[in-house]
C-alpha cells in the first residue's frame, strides 16, 4: 500500500521539468475497449509532443501509481473488476488491494500530494440540474476548493446547471479562466449568455496566474475553461435540446446518482449518433496541448526565478 512514481515522472518532479496528470476513469468508465486505450494512449502522446511529461494516474492492485506504463494502462481498459474511485474511495481501494480509476477529484489530491500543478481532463463535475431537490453537487467543486492545482478541461459537463456551478464556484473562492474566450465553455459548445471571471490569451498568462497562487500558499485550485476546437463544436441551442431528451429518457428509467452521469453521456452519444463522442476526444487532445503549454511556462518561470 503506497504512492509508486514512474521514474521518469519522479525525475522529471525532481529537476523541474514540465509534468501533467491525467485521470483515468475515461480509461475504464468512459469508453468502450478498445477506444478507450487508445485515446488514451493518443492524450500521453499530445502531451509528449508539446513538450511536457503526461502522468496518467491509477489504483493499482492497492497502489496508487503516477506514470501508468502502456501495459497498465491496456489492463486498466480491459478489467471488468475496477473502481471509480474519487477522494472519499482512496483509502479503501488502497486498503483493500484494488484497481481504481480515479476521477477528477482524486486525480487532484494525488497530482498535489507529489507536487504536480497541471491536471488536463475533459470536463468537470458541477451542481446537477435539479440540485435544489436532489442535492446533486459534484466533488469536483469542493476538491477545486481546497487543492491547489489548475484544471484544464472545456468548462463543466454541459449536462449540469451551469449557471448554479459557476456560483458555486465563486462562493468557494475559485478563478475561472477562459483561454482565449469570455463565454463559458460547456463541453461540446460555448454557452452564448454566461461569462468567465477572466479572459486569459496565452499560456504564458495561465502559468503566471498558476505559479502566484502557489507562492501565496492559496488552498484553492484554478479552473482553466479551454473552449472545444470550432470545427467540432456542437451548436448551443442543438445540444440542450439533446440533453433535455436524454434527461427525459433517463427519469423514465429511474436512474439516480452515480449513475446519472454516464447513463446522460452514453445516451446524448446516441441521440448525436456519435457526434458527440467525436466532440468528446477532440476536446481532450485541444486540452492535453494546452496543458503541456501551461505546464512548460510553469518550469520556465520558476527556473527563471
Amino acid at each position: 500500500m503506497k504512492i509508486r512514481i514512474s521514474q521518469e515522472v519522479a525525475y522529471a518532479l525532481a529537476n523541474n521539468l514540465p509534468v501533467v496528470a491525467l485521470e483515468s476513469t475515461i480509461i475504464s468508465h468512459g469508453m468502450p475497449y478498445p477506444q478507450n486505450v487508445e485515446i488514451a494512449i493518443k492524450v500521453e502522446e499530445i502531451v509528449r509532443a508539446n513538450g511536457a511529461l503526461p502522468a496518467t494516474i491509477a489504483i493499482i492492485g492497492g497502489d496508487v501509481v503516477v506514470g501508468l506504463d502502456e501495459d497498465e494502462i491496456e489492463e486498466l481498459g480491459q478489467r471488468k473488476d475496477v473502481l471509480k474511485v474519487s477522494r472519499r474511495d482512496l483509502g479503501y481501494a488502497m486498503a483493500t488491494k484494488k484497481w481504481g480509476a480515479t476521477t477528477v477529484a482524486a486525480t487532484m489530491v494525488i497530482a498535489a500530494k507529489v507536487g504536480i500543478k497541471v491536471f488536463v481532463t475533459g470536463g468537470v463535475g458541477g451542481v446537477h440540474r435539479g440540485a435544489s431537490e436532489s442535492f446533486d453537487i459534484s466533488s469536483d467543486l469542493d476538491e477545486l476548493a481546497r487543492t491547489n492545482i489548475a484544471v484544464v478541461c472545456a468548462g463543466p459537463k454541459a449536462i449540469l446547471d451551469i449557471e448554479k456551478t459557476l456560483e458555486y464556484l465563486e462562493t468557494k473562492g475559485v478563478p475561472v479562466l477562459g483561454y482565449k474566450t469570455d463565454k463559458m465553455p460547456v463541453f461540446y459548445t460555448t454557452s452564448p449568455s454566461l461569462n468567465v471571471l477572466y479572459r486569459v490569451d496565452t499560456s504564458s498568462e495561465i502559468a503566471s496566474i498558476i505559479n502566484a497562487s502557489h507562492a501565496l500558499g492559496l488552498e484553492s485550485g484554478i479552473l482553466v475553461v479551454n473552449p472545444i476546437p470550432k470545427e467540432e463544436a456542437m451548436p448551443y441551442k442543438d445540444i440542450e435540446k439533446v440533453i433535455d431528451e436524454a434527461i427525459d429518457d433517463m427519469k423514465k428509467v429511474g436512474v439516480k446518482g452515480k449513475e446519472e452521469t454516464p447513463y446522460l453521456l452514453s445516451r446524448i452519444n446516441e441521440l448525436t449518433k456519435g457526434k458527440s463522442q467525436i466532440a468528446n476526444e477532440a476536446l481532450i487532445i485541444n486540452n492535453a496541448k494546452l496543458g503541456a503549454s501551461i505546464a512548460k511556462h510553469i518550469c520556465r518561470e520558476l527556473y527563471e526565478d
